[in-house]
């Protein structure tokens, strides 16, 4: 009798649209919002709406730097510049 071991499906946790860590980032800038809009509140409604105004802005950025850079870090390197060697035929050196 033997245990049977789940290894998940190798993909990335989706939630809303954002996956992997960027759900972290979104919950933290939800949080932060919240937590702004009700300190914002003391002034008045204008305040609270002023508060959920910045944190709907800091969950699109969120969403545009997932689009932008991607799930996974990735060194650039566009300064490189790339040598491709020339295809030698392998009859031509035979003979």
């Amino acid at each position: 009798m033997g245990f049977y071991l789940y290894k998940g499906l190798k993909k990335p946790l989706v939630f809303f649209g954002l996956k992997g860590k960027y759900i972290f980032y979104a919950v933290g800038v939800i949080g932060v919002g919240v937590v702004s809009s009700l300190a914002l509140s003391k002034i008045g409604l204008i305040g609270s709406l002023l508060g959920l105004g910045i944190t709907a802005g800091g969950v699109y950025l969120i969403f545009k730097r997932q689009d932008k850079r991607g799930l996974y870090d990735k060194t650039r390197n566009e300064n490189q510049v790339y040598i491709f060697p020339k295809k030698i035929s392998q009859r031509k050196t035979i003979r």
